[in-house]
């Protein structure tokens, strides 16, 4: 194992068991706030955890003080319950932090030199792997090409993800290594980017990408070991505490299990199966336990019904705005997204199916319908995403206790896309936060990390506002869809849990849930969106464990 591989593993090992839970702990002198279990704000001063990491007291400050073994001090810092981020790819991200990044990128030119630079001080990498590029933000109006690609690196193969993990970009020798000519297919639900004479021009969209994927070594063991401490430092710093991994592959769960047998296990692991085998592979006839002291499950399946806005591949009711020659990619027919619905549902598991375009959501909608006669009880049926709702579906996410997973901060790096993509009349759907709740519907928010950053204090301020970090637009796009900060909050922490059946277990800041919470400079609900941005985490604390301090 490398030197600089087995340095990092020792030093998230260390983190993890460095110090035993406390036994009966006080933490006094904190300005508490959390979610209570009637979905209100609950203020307090003080919090009580055992040696198992599980709070037994929440105290008022006129509240007698429990004899304890131990007291801190909180020196009236903000405590808050420790984040929650409802959709990510734990894995993805952790790659992203390892490999090469393009996300900064801001022209074709600036991402080619990125690109060279990477390639020249990493002589020894047979592959050049990365991600992160959007033609959008560039301002190219197409797609880059693979010729552009050979200028910069034509000795080994190239092959870089779009920000949006729904299009691949690859050079000319990755295209032939993985065999693919003017001769081969557009598969079912993907698209190969072709030039004038039918040749493959360089770009791979949804189901296409496995075209080539499949020639591209993988990581090794203990690269994804490295990969997955990379991404618990990610999250640590921005304070999430707990995730929903969408799309867990065999190879991510036994590095989840490898991290968690080893003491390397911090963040906790609401686990979506990328597939029906890895499900029956990994979890068998039903849903996991919880392991490792609430630190990870596998309750689900993720599911993909369309694509992106940004690659068109976003199934859509209506043609394109800017390609009157395409309604979207849909991934899955109406009869097959509804057998494997059931086939989870009839074991237990609960479903995530990733809809962004307003025909895939009223087509999620329709199943929705249909499976809720067969399957009764409390199904928590989630739609990943849930971007562009015709107004006619909206009052549908009310119903059958469906839950909308939503990442603030793709409306906000979206917005000029979406005008593009859609045109102006038909944005009265778009990202509908505030209108999910109206009907009755349920939100959990998220990040989608690594497509955006995995900062849920950057999601709350676009929640809030419908601005980006540099306030624009000005006012807010589409204000009338803005939420409370309240909401806000809860949509990253008691929500969040409830979205993964972890209600109970952490989330919120009661007797009986882990002791998982933050320490922070401010307090979110009277912060404005530009001060909740630059919000100072102190302290991370998980199970009743501090696992990070600010330096």
């Amino acid at each position: 194992m490398p030197r600089t591989i087995a340095f990092a593993l020792a030093a998230v090992s260390a983190l993890a068991l460095s110090a035993p839970a406390l036994a009966d702990t006080l933490i006094d002198n904190v300005d508490g706030v959390t979610i209570d279990a009637d979905g209100k704000v609950k203020r307090f001063t003080g919090l009580v955890f055992d040696d198992e990491g599980k709070i037994t007291q929440v105290l008022a400050r006129e509240d007698k003080r429990p004899q304890v073994d131990y007291r801190l001090d909180g020196k009236g810092e903000v405590m808050i319950p420790g984040l929650i981020d409802a959709h990510v790819h734990v894995m993805d991200m952790g790659f992203a932090a390892l490999t090469l990044d393009l996300s900064g990128t801001t022209s074709l030119e600036d991402a080619l030199a990125t690109i060279k630079a990477f390639a020249d001080a990493n002589p020894g990498r047979p592959w050049i792997i990365g991600r992160g590029w959007n033609q959008e933000k560039w301002g190219l109006g197409r797609f880059p090409t693979a010729a552009e690609l050979d200028a910069v690196v034509a000795d080994r193969p190239v092959w870089l993800e779009r920000a949006d993990n729904h299009a691949n970009w690859a050079n000319t020798l990755a295209i032939q290594t993985a065999g693919v000519t003017a001769k081969t297919p557009d598969p079912d639900g993907g698209k190969i980017i072709r030039d004038a004479k039918g040749a493959p021009a360089g770009v791979f969209v949804d189901k296409a990408v496995a075209l080539v994927a499949k020639v591209v070594p993988p990581p090794r063991p203990e690269e994804r070991d490295l990969a997955f401490a990379a991404a618990q430092d990610v999250m640590l710093a921005k304070g999430v505490t707990a995730v929903a991994d969408m799309g867990t592959k065999p190879a991510d769960w036994t590095t989840f299990r490898r991290a968690g047998d080893e003491g390397r296990l911090v963040v906790r692991i609401m686990s979506y199966a990328d597939s029906i085998e890895t499900l029956e592979l990994m979890a068998g006839g039903e849903p996991t336990g919880w392991l490792y002291d609430d630190k990870l499950r596998m309750g689900g399946i993720k599911l993909f019904l369309d694509g992106a806005l940004g690659s068109r591949g976003a199934s859509l009711k209506e043609p394109y705005a800017d390609d009157h020659g395409t309604r979207g990619l849909p991934l899955l027919s109406p009869t097959q997204l509804r057998n494997l619905m059931s086939r989870a549902a009839m074991d237990g598991f609960q479903t995530a199916v990733h809809a962004i375009g307003d025909a895939a959501n009223a087509e999620v909608l329709s199943a929705i319908e249909e499976l809720s006669e067969s399957y009764k009880g409390d199904r928590r049926w989630r739609i990943e995403h849930t971007q562009i709702i015709d107004p006619v579906d909206i009052a549908r996410l009310g119903q059958h206790g469906v839950i909308a997973s939503m990442q603030p901060l793709h409306q906000t790096s979206d917005r000029l896309m979406a005008e593009a993509r859609l045109g102006p009349d038909r944005l009265d759907g778009a990202y509908p936060w505030r209108s999910v709740l109206k009907v009755g519907g349920k939100l959990a928010f998220g990040s989608d990390a690594p497509v955006e950053p995995a900062d849920p204090f950057a999601g709350m301020a676009a929640a809030i506002s419908r601005t980006d970090a540099s306030g624009q637009p000005f006012g807010g796009w589409f204000p009338e869809e803005t939420v409370s900060r309240e909401t806000a909050l809860a949509g990253f922490t008691a929500d969040a849990a409830y979205a993964g059946f972890a209600e109970g277990r952490f989330g919120r800041l009661l007797p009986g849930e882990r002791a998982d919470f933050l320490l922070i400079d401010r307090d979110p609900l009277f912060a404005s969106p530009e001060a909740l941005r630059d919000t100072k985490i102190l302290q991370v604390w998980i199970g009743g464990k501090k696992v990070r301090e600010a330096k």
